[in-house]
């Protein structure tokens, strides 16, 4: 292959969490691959691309510290080959005290190129993870890089941030590093369903497009394809130490940054003379590597589904398994319960109350208490048929749908004992336009009754002749005029003046009644 000079990069964002650290370490182990030398150098305080690698800045030895401050360090002792054809400057968390010991150094900003010069011949690629700030140590790595690599984001924020860091760009390029280019922008986390990211690529790609020939710095950049598409096997592969073609090989992140890295090597190669049909390609030894792992992992493949497969033989596996399970486990013991004894009982005092038997300890319910059956009613004594009885007795007899008239006050009837009457159960009807009279039944005539009095033919009356009632009112009037027997003075005690009792079921009675009593 015809000897090339070494592409070094350095992605660079001013806005953290965008993924560069994961784009270092994913397209650094995609060219890897490939067969290409590559160096990553950790210029990060956080180290975190180191701890992406498995390497400990703490307990490796020198790390990037130790080349930037001491003057007598030799950069080859501070390189670690973490995988074939990877090797890494680790980085430690005394790189953030370095900005201050070196802010006496007369040319600070170009040390680390200085110091890379002894092994430029030595890789092909040179990745720079650079820290989110625009410090002494990001100034470093961008007088070490031919160009600027941007990972970011596919929103319009990021693009902001792009503005900005293109404008840095350009006033470095007119000091430090005359050189220095913007290579492109690397999408990361992308998003291809949503249409705000598609907006977001048209508007980085037309911008890149409209600078073509400009001679700015980002003359010649590109939007790098494919988009590392969101992938959560990402970010768990630095947990383990390992790269995402160790961890999930065949996962979408792995398939975006081995394509991106392909063609990372192919654009390089292509701008300097190589051949097209072995730029980006494996080399003879990488594709044989390749070969061996794709076998390796076909096997395990094969294994795993062997493994899984319902087989005769497997089917007797599970059962002598099962079974070897089953006996090796400790038969729980069962604790047996004692038998209490029954105790003497002891004699009950003479003196003590008898128990009392099963027939009085059962509760016995209680009786709902029977409603008080109301008072009879004074009786009414028989009174010669005057105009105004006879409006009395009219209105008594109206139906229980009409409203009742006040009944005048009666004279206070003499205390008579009177027997208590149970009350019968009422039945509601619906009222009725007519309402047929129930006489009410007489009372027991005495043996020797007293003869009425006799009632003049014509009597006079002492008001003028009151108007004539009607048909109805004339016939009850009549009815009520009739002379009925009175009982003797000795037997029933009662005076001409008494009550006669009303029965409580008399249909008359109800008529008298306050609606809801």
């Amino acid at each position: 292959m015809t000897q090339i000079p070494p592409r070094i990069s350095a992605l660079l964002n001013q806005k953290g969490g965008v993924g560069k650290t994961t784009s270092t370490v994913s397209i650094g182990a995609a060219i890897a691959l490939l067969g290409r030398r590559t160096l990553l150098i950790d210029l990060d305080p956080q180290a975190h691309l180191s701890l992406h690698l498995g390497v400990d800045g703490s307990s490796v030895g020198k790390t990037v510290y130790d080349a930037l401050v001491e003057p007598d360090c030799d950069i080859r002792d501070c390189l670690v080959q973490v995988r074939d054809n990877l090797w890494l400057l680790p980085s430690t968390t005394d790189l953030a005290g370095a900005e201050t010991e070196l802010a006496a150094h007369p040319d600070r900003n170009r040390i680390l190129r200085e110091r890379f010069e002894e092994i430029r011949g030595e890789f092909d690629f040179v990745l720079i993870d650079c820290p989110p700030s625009l410090s002494v140590l990001t100034l470093n790595g961008l007088c070490l890089a031919d160009e600027v690599v941007v990972p970011m984001q596919a929103q319009f924020l990021a693009m902001q941030g792009l503005t900005k860091l293109l404008e840095t760009v350009e006033i470095l390029t007119q000091s430090l590093n005359p050189t220095l280019k913007v290579g492109g922008v690397v999408l990361c986390m992308h998003e291809t369903q949503t249409s705000h990211s598609r907006e977001v690529v048209q508007e980085l790609a037309g911008f890149f497009d409209e600078h073509v020939g400009s001679g700015m710095p980002w003359d010649g950049a590109k939007v790098f394809m494919p988009a590392v598409r969101r992938n959560i096997k990402l970010a768990e592969a630095p947990s383990f130490g390992q790269t995402i073609f160790d961890y999930a090989p065949w996962c979408p992140g792995a398939i975006d940054y081995r394509a991106l890295g392909e063609r990372f090597v192919r654009d390089w190669e292509l701008s300097h003379g190589v051949d097209a049909s072995i730029a980006g390609k494996p080399t003879p030894a990488a594709a044989a590597l390749a070969a061996a792992a794709a076998a390796t992992a076909a096997a395990a493949a094969a294994a795993a589904v062997q493994a899984s497969r319902f087989t005769p033989e497997t089917a007797a596996a599970a059962r002598a398994a099962k079974a070897a399970r089953t006996s090796s486990r400790p038969t729980p013991s069962v604790p047996t319960t004692p038998v209490a004894t029954p105790r003497e009982k002891k004699p009950a005092p003479t003196d003590a109350p008898a128990p009392a038997s099963a027939a009085e300890m059962t509760p016995v319910p209680a009786k709902k208490p029977a409603a008080a059956a109301p008072a009879p009613a004074p009786a009414v004594p028989a009174k010669k048929p005057t105009p105004k009885a006879s409006a009395a007795t009219t209105a008594s007899a109206t139906p229980a749908s009409a409203t009742p008239a006040p009944a005048p006050a009666a004279a206070k009837p003499a205390a008579v004992v009177e027997p208590r009457v149970e009350k019968k159960p009422v039945v509601k009807t619906k009222p009725t336009t007519t309402v047929a009279a129930t006489p009410v039944p007489p009372k027991a005539v005495p043996s020797n009754p007293v003869p009425p009095k006799a009632v003049p033919s014509n009597p006079v009356p002492s008001n003028p002749a009151p108007p004539k009632p009607s048909a109805p009112a004339a016939a009850i009037a009549s009815s009520a005029a009739k002379p009925s027997p009175a009982p003797a003075p000795a037997a029933s005690q009662h005076s001409d003046a008494d009550p006669e009792p009303v029965d409580p079921s008399h249909p008359f009675r109800a008529a008298t009644r306050v609606r809801g009593s």
